[in-house]
């Protein structure tokens, strides 16, 4: 048995929804809170996630970032290098959309050149009247950046566990091929 941990940091805009899909994420849908203090700085959650089909987990440490750039230099510090990434918007906000190209490629500056799988979340996807970023051109630029792509609503506790399952296994995916090149070295 295998237990990896992980460095997962959350980023995008103020008011995404970061924070309430990871809470409910941890939470197993438990705990959807309606009144939100934005976040400031980063907070931490931490939650363990099975790989199917082994008796494998990753522990994921997931840093919530504030969705300021007045608390980003500040973060940075706090995440270090990180393992994976899950960078959300709010799929009734254009705005929040095209900001993830700066949000990624400041992590990207960041981590100067190391692999860091990641996923690509548009949230709130329960207020589909107010839809502003369709799921096709959000998939299409998730693809294009080598991210994987992902829809929630942690207000409906819709699909929450899926972006941090995928990071999981791609962290996991990541160790294996590790232990293989080690071992072919023997």
């Amino acid at each position: 048995m295998v237990k990896l941990r992980a460095r997962c940091i959350l980023l995008g805009d103020a008011a995404v929804g970061k924070s309430a899909l990871a809470q409910m994420f941890r939470s197993d849908g438990a705990h959807f809170q309606k009144n939100y203090t934005m976040t400031a700085g980063v907070e931490l959650f931490m939650k363990s996630v099975n790989i199917p089909e082994s008796s494998d987990s990753v522990e994921l440490f997931i840093f919530d970032s504030a969705g300021k750039e007045t608390f980003l230099e500040a973060c940075e510090k706090l995440w270090k290098q990180p393992s994976v990434l899950c960078l959300v918007f709010d799929v009734t906000s254009e705005t929040s959309f095209r900001s993830c190209e700066r949000w990624l490629e400041r992590v990207r500056a960041h981590c100067q050149g190391l692999q860091v799988p990641g996923v690509l979340v548009g949230n709130k996807s329960d207020l589909s009247s107010r839809r502003e970023v369709e799921m096709a051109v959000a998939q299409e630029w998730a693809q294009s950046q080598g991210l994987e792509y992902h829809e929630t609503s942690a207000k409906e506790m819709e699909n929450c566990e899926a972006p941090f399952v995928s990071l999981a296994q791609a962290f996991y995916g990541m160790y294996q091929d590790r232990v293989q090149t080690i071992q072919s070295l023997a």
